[in-house]
């Protein structure tokens, strides 16, 4: 089980890789955004996603984080960027997401910062595949 949890991202493949790999087609539009070894929560992100009404994946820049339907401030966006697999689709802040609005978001590694005397360093987390 992979249950690393991460508080910045890596992405380093460019968004027309992240279309073929995912079979969206090429006449969907293609997003401009760079890539970036240190993406911190509420930064831009490529997602991928199942747009029902033309029958296809796409491709489309999103904010990292959920705003649940309930929550009364954006910054709890900061504190929902984690959800475990096994309560997912139980806890009241993804339940619903998790039930009508999924999306892949397509990143290379999660990094979690260690702190150390004198400072602190990134630790890379990765699926054990390597992939």
């Amino acid at each position: 089980m992979f249950s690393a949890m991460c508080g910045r991202a890596r992405l380093s493949s460019d968004v027309s890789e992240i279309k073929i790999v995912f079979g969206i087609p090429p006449e969907r539009p293609t997003p401009n955004i760079a890539p970036s070894w240190n993406v911190a929560p509420t930064d831009p992100l490529p997602i991928v996603h199942y747009d029902a009404k033309a029958g296809e994946r796409g491709l489309e820049v999103m904010r990292w984080g959920l705003i649940p339907y309930w929550a009364k401030d954006i910054k709890i966006g900061f504190s929902t960027i984690n959800a475990r697999a096994e309560e997912v689709d139980t806890k009241p802040a993804f339940r619903e997401a998790f039930q009508r609005r999924r999306c892949l978001v397509p990143v290379d590694n999660f990094y979690e910062w260690t702190k150390r005397r004198p400072a602190s360093s990134p630790t890379r987390s990765r699926s054990p595949t390597g992939a």
